[in-house]
């Protein structure tokens, strides 16, 4: 069983930067494929990007590609998401999620419980 709880959402205007965190519960967090997600109003919830368990591979959503970084320090059971250059489009509830085995998108097993960003124009 892991536990997620994401943190460091908030409001930003265009142009901005954000690093959201995810604290992951349990001794085996390094075991863990970990992804970020995130789903606006009305829309279905989308991958953003995913780092793999050793941090060696790591995965993004073309339309974050080149302005979001995924990381994750073991030692810390923590996941992060460095977003700059935010648009107003990438405006949402950003959730973590830890699976096994995972390639990327998913399947993942365990989901947090989402922190709110919002992007002023």
């Amino acid at each position: 069983q892991v536990q997620l709880v994401e943190s460091g959402g908030g409001l930003v205007q265009a142009g901005g930067s954000l690093r959201l965190s995810c604290a992951a519960s349990g001794r085996t967090f390094s075991r863990y494929d970990m992804g970020w997600f995130r789903q606006a109003p009305g829309k279905e919830r989308e991958f953003v990007a995913a780092i793999s368990w050793s941090g060696g591979s790591t995965y993004y959503a073309d339309s974050v590609k080149g302005r979001f970084t995924i990381s994750r320090d073991n030692a810390k059971n923590t996941v992060y998401l460095r977003m700059n250059s935010l648009k107003p489009d990438d405006t949402a509830v950003y959730y973590c999620a830890a699976g096994l085995g995972v390639a990327g998108t998913g399947p993942y097993d365990y989901w947090g419980q989402g922190t709110q960003v919002t992007v002023s124009s």
